[in-house]
């Protein structure tokens, strides 16, 4: 199976829009373009589906939806354990030269409740304010100059990393960036997928009798 994003990636989706057909979580990850920055290849997408259902991450339901086989998934216990500690290790661990993770985290943060996003981005604060002190440090060496203007580059980009986490921090702490769905505060349009993908669920959910 793909990395640590995909893996991620696939829990997420499930979560988000359980339960859900393989084809609906293959269509609305390739929307978010994940094959450009999240290292996911559409190809492995199913594979990755069964993978997680036999390491008991979710479960598979063959169900016969008007005269078609189709496979849905919903996530188990342990599937939401493991998707918990994949958001909240992305989210805290800093590498000043790959964010693919982070990225990845960041587009699930309804998965998470408030608390849990303010302690995780508070303690990558923290991470990344170290990292910016290590390359301030680090520039007045006795690299190379090519050497030196590369760490350049990635201070300014740790720099506004961390200008723009402590902004995040403040609207989440003030209420002006919601992370529930349920606030009302954005509705996708009236030709997003999505709202078939909310039809086919609660007809997923009438045939396991939820």
């Amino acid at each position: 199976m793909a990395g640590q994003e995909t893996r991620m990636l696939l829990l997420g989706a499930v979560a988000l829009f359980e339960p859900v057909n393989g084809y609906q979580i293959r269509r609305e990850l390739l929307s978010w373009h994940v094959d450009r920055w999240a290292h996911t290849n559409p190809g492995s997408i199913y594979h990755g589906l069964t993978t997680l259902t036999g390491q008991g991450h979710l479960r598979r339901h063959d169900l016969v939806d008007g005269g078609r086989e189709v496979a849905v998934y919903e996530l188990t216990d342990s599937g939401r354990t493991e998707l918990d500690r994949l958001l909240v290790d992305a989210l805290e661990t800093v590498n000043p030269y790959e964010r693919t993770a982070f990225n990845v985290a960041f587009s699930m943060l309804p998965l998470l409740d408030k608390p849990a996003v303010l302690r995780s981005l508070t303690t990558r604060r923290v991470e990344l304010e170290r990292t910016v002190a290590e390359f301030v440090e680090a520039k007045t060496g006795a690299a190379p100059p090519h050497a030196t203007r590369t760490m350049l580059l990635w201070l300014d980009l740790a720099v506004a990393e961390l200008a723009w986490l402590r902004e995040t921090i403040q609207d989440l702490r003030d209420g002006t960036l919601p992370v529930s769905p349920e606030d009302g505060s954005w509705s996708p349009p009236a030709d997003d997928p999505g709202w078939q993908m909310n039809a086919d669920r609660e007809k997923y959910r009438a045939l396991l009798d939820r």
